[in-house]
């Protein structure tokens, strides 16, 4: 695993090693979004000297929330619990970034100020559920934004970008994957506008790039990432021509000077491998079209992460379900040490049991 354990470079920062953790959605923020000190005991937990910790999606908007008991970025009230976060983690010698995210369609009219419905690109219901106070209900038919609709979510990843700079965080993340708002407007699949966001790949790729320049008016671009997932389908995604549409996405996505982009590889489908051949549109081919650095995440364990980042298709490996259960992975890792088992059932919403509550293993244990 030595290829994992060398320096890599993310903007102006220098990584000891490319084990990452990945934005993960768990919901245990205190009244009103705001992280409290489980929230911030929970990434403490998981920062060790010179690694990278990805924040999980944070709502730029109470409009772009899709999930109750998530935490939020859209007031100044929660800028507090933030800046116990990122000191948390910076007390342990690591970097953090905060996951920018708007759900669009994938929302209720519960999670809505007044009851509205959710906002989308287009008039187009997402077939699925979105995490209410009744629990998880069916989403609720959005409709589509107006051109001021979508100035005013613009400006609301610019303010969240704000804040978060506030919370004293190294740089945030625009979450442009898993069928939210940014992926809606990309795909066209959800995205059936006639204006200036839609139509052409390069048009469906406008709201993207206008985020990513909010938030890089903040940061700088070397501060800012991507996320993107070229093949996944989760949130109902589709586009007619995804090699096209994620090329044209990462081509122009270049002239940021980004620390990253990150890309879901295709690599699991209801929990079982998918075949190689799915690989088509992910970190490989993405390679030829990005010229900064690259993070692979999607259902990787050591021995495959250490491989792609060998293979040179990506420079860091961005780990979800393995960093929920271990919180010393890059040890565990680093060290060929056993992985705790995770407990699916507490991954979203509860207290620390299944968040702060898995052992590590001693520093001092090595193989």
């Amino acid at each position: 695993m030595t290829t994992l354990f060398t320096p890599v470079k993310v903007g102006p920062y220098t990584l000891s090693h490319r084990v990452a953790l990945a934005p993960l959605t768990r919901m245990r923020s205190e009244a009103g979004d705001v992280p409290g000190n489980l929230m911030a005991e929970y990434y403490a937990q998981r920062a060790s000297e010179g690694g990278l910790l990805i924040a999980e999606a944070t709502p730029v908007s109470v409009r772009g929330n899709g999930y109750l008991g998530a935490p939020g970025i859209y007031a100044d009230t929660q800028i507090a619990g933030w800046k116990r976060v990122a000191n948390a983690v910076h007390a342990k010698g690591a970097r953090i970034f905060l996951q920018l995210y708007h759900s669009g369609r994938q929302s209720h009219s519960d999670l809505q100020p007044g009851g509205a419905a959710p906002l989308a690109p287009s008039a187009i219901a997402f077939d699925g559920r979105a995490h209410t106070k009744d629990g998880w209900q069916s989403a609720t038919p959005p409709r589509a934004m107006t051109l001021e609709d979508i100035e005013i979510a613009i400006d609301e990843f610019r303010a969240a970008a704000v804040r978060a700079q506030t919370a004293g965080f190294d740089g945030v993340e625009i979450h442009g994957a898993n069928g939210y708002l940014v992926d809606q407007f990309l795909q066209d699949g959800s995205n059936r506008r006639t204006d200036a966001y839609g139509g052409s790949r390069e048009n469906r790729a406008r709201f993207l790039l206008d985020v990513t320049a909010a938030a890089a008016s903040v940061f700088g671009g070397e501060r800012v990432g991507v996320r993107i997932a070229p093949g996944g389908t989760f949130g109902g995604m589709a586009d007619s021509d995804p090699a096209a549409t994620f090329a044209h996405a990462a081509r122009e996505l270049n002239g940021f000077g980004l620390a990253w982009l990150h890309v879901i590889e295709p690599r699991v489908a209801g929990g079982q491998e998918v075949a190689e051949g799915a690989h088509a549109v992910a970190a490989r081919a993405l390679r030829a079209h990005f010229h900064g650095p690259i993070v692979a995440a999607g259902g990787f364990t050591p021995e495959t992460a250490a491989a792609i980042v060998e293979a040179g298709d990506a420079d860091l490996v961005a780990f979800g379900r393995h960093f929920i259960a271990n919180p010393d992975l890059p040890h565990r890792i680093r060290h060929g040490l056993a992985l705790n088992a995770y407990d699916r059932s507490t991954f979203y919403g509860g207290d620390h049991r299944g968040y702060t509550d898995y052992p590590a293993v001693p520093e001092t244990v090595a193989s």
